[in-house]
């Protein structure tokens, strides 16, 4: 199965795509319903959308983007999508509302979340004890990493959830001297838009200083597992076709940024540009995912059960095949 994809093989597989085109052989005729959350996970799928729509994959495809988590998690519970983009930590917690029914087949997207501020004196994680924090996620990935951080830390600031990221980049804009914490496109978004802001640090740097062993996951790959049984080819097929979608993601950015801003994730290319790279679009298969994703939700379970549900996911979660 794949591993992480490097640049060189990202290259690669741009060049080799450049010199031949797909055509449809999906012998079974199937639609795959794909959910996906505006935002880097989507980023990550936007060449496969595009590829989609002009008839050049194996498989067929519906995608829905959506701007908040739980209409893609109440959705894939309700059997509206097949396969969905989901946060680490829901896709764990939607393995055990729906009985083991949701398998995780790949990381697409490591850590994104940035501090972004205009005030000087925020350098490191640790100096935001007694600080109020502005972000999103509450009660997903964003809320768990940062108790997680706050516990590796020492610290106490006090977390200020709002619905979507635009409201917090709205709300920095408008007072850069407040702390937010945003997901990628949005840091960077914000630092366009407004040149007295800044981001001294990503969360994923402050987890690796003391947390060497496993990187911090924000988006994971699900498939319902009925489907899964019936249609394996066509997940299988999936797999690869976004695993390639990613690549060029990473090696063709100004041809990505084109369709990041023509599927209204962001709203201009040269923004697109820079924030493109530091979305950590990645492609993690088969026992690299299983490893990587087993312990980070370890992580998350001891610092609070709840975080994956109650309960850690069997080892009949990771599709390793």
């Amino acid at each position: 199965m794949k591993k992480k994809i490097s640049l060189f093989a990202a290259l690669l597989m741009v060049f080799l795509l450049a010199g031949c085109g797909r055509k449809t052989t999906n012998s079974d005729n199937i639609t795959i319903r794909v959910g996906s959350l505006k935002g880097p996970t989507t980023i990550g799928l936007v060449n496969l959308m595009e590829e989609a729509q002009n008839g050049n994959t194996d498989n067929k495809y519906d995608f829905k983007m959506a701007a908040e988590i739980s209409e893609i998690t109440a959705g894939f519970a309700a059997g509206d999508f097949d396969i969905a983009l989901v946060p680490a930590n829901a896709a764990a917690m939607l393995y055990n509302k729906t009985d083991g029914n949701a398998v995780a087949i790949n990381i697409n997207t490591e850590g994104v979340l940035y501090l972004v501020t205009g005030r000087d004196d925020i350098k490191t994680y640790a100096d935001l004890d007694g600080e109020t924090i502005i972000t999103t996620g509450q009660g997903a990935t964003p809320e768990y990493c940062i108790n997680y951080l706050n516990k590796l830390y020492g610290v106490n600031p006090q977390l200020e959830f709002m619905s979507e990221a635009t409201e917090v980049a709205a709300r920095l804009n408008s007072n850069p001297q407040e702390i937010a914490i945003l997901p990628q496109p949005f840091a960077t978004v914000v630092q366009v838009q407004n040149d007295k802001t800044k981001a001294p640090f990503s969360l994923s740097e402050e987890w690796n200083r003391k947390n060497t062993e496993f990187s911090m996951i924000t988006g994971v790959t699900i498939v319902n597992r009925d489907f899964l049984e019936k249609n394996e080819k066509a997940v299988r097929t999936f797999i690869e076709e976004a695993g390639e979608s990613a690549s060029k993601a990473l090696a063709d950015v100004e041809t990505t940024a084109a369709l990041v801003v023509k599927h209204g994730i962001i709203e201009k290319e040269p923004i697109a540009v820079k924030a493109l790279p530091k979305c950590s679009i990645v492609s993690i298969t088969g026992e690299e995912m299983k490893k990587s994703l087993e312990g980070y939700l370890n992580i998350l379970y001891n610092a609070n059960k709840k975080s994956v549900g109650g309960v850690l996911p069997e080892a009949d979660f990771y599709y390793t095949e």
